[in-house]
C-alpha cells in the first residue's frame, strides 16, 4: 500500500483486538491485488436502532489505479461479523477489478450481421 491504512472507529469502544483484526484483513487484501494505493476503514455504531441492540456499519474505501472501490455494510449486531462481511465483499470487488485490468473478462462474440444480397434487381 502506498499510503498507510487509515482506521476510524466511531461510537464503538476502541479495542486493540478490533484494530488488529482490521489491519490483518486489510493486509490480506493485498494478497489478492498488489497495487492497492490506499485503504480507509470506518467502523461505527449509528444510533438509529435503539430497540434492536447495537448495530454496526463498516465502510471500506480502497484506492486502486484509476478507480476507487467502495464497500458499505450496514447493520450487523456483531462488529467482527460486520468486518468479515465487508472485507469479503471488498475481496470480491478487488478480484473482479484485477480480472478486468488483466483483460480476463469474458466478452461476447459480436453478432454476425445477416448476409446481405448485394445483387441489383433489374
Amino acid at each position: 500500500m502506498q499510503t498507510p491504512l487509515q482506521i476510524t472507529i466511531r461510537d464503538v469502544e476502541h479495542s486493540e483486538a478490533l484494530e488488529t483484526r482490521i489491519r490483518d484483513k486489510a493486509q490480506k487484501l493485498e494478497e489478492f491485488f498488489k497495487h492497492i494505493m490506499s485503504c480507509r476503514v470506518v467502523v461505527e455504531a449509528p444510533h438509529k436502532h435503539h430497540h434492536q441492540g447495537k448495530q454496526f456499519n463498516v465502510r471500506i474505501d480502497i484506492g486502486v489505479p484509476g478507480n476507487e472501490i467502495v464497500v458499505n455494510r450496514d447493520h450487523h449486531e456483531d462488529v467482527y461479523v460486520a468486518l468479515r462481511d465487508a472485507f469479503d465483499a471488498a475481496k470480491r470487488q478487488l478480484e473482479d477489478y484485477a480480472r478486468k485490468t488483466r483483460g480476463d473478462v469474458k466478452t461476447h462474440e459480436p453478432k454476425r450481421s445477416e448476409e446481405r444480397n448485394d445483387s441489383v434487381l433489374e
